[in-house]
């Protein structure tokens, strides 16, 4: 699997909010956004295969 860059510009407050969180898990920045992205894609594409396998056995959800 290649890299590619991403450029992001962001306010001087995120980026010390993303610091903080970043040193609390002694991860540089960009480790800490990546991981986050990964996190929240995994999230989404789990989600997505839960409702498909439920519409696939046309399971309902308790309400």
């Amino acid at each position: 699997m290649g890299t590619s860059v991403l450029s992001l510009r962001i306010d001087r407050e995120l980026l010390e909010r993303l610091r903080h969180h970043a040193a609390k898990r002694g991860m540089s920045v960009q480790d800490y956004v990546v991981r986050t992205l990964i996190r929240d894609d995994f999230d989404e594409r789990f989600q997505t295969a839960v409702e498909e396998t439920e519409r696939f056995y046309g399971v309902t959800r308790p309400t």
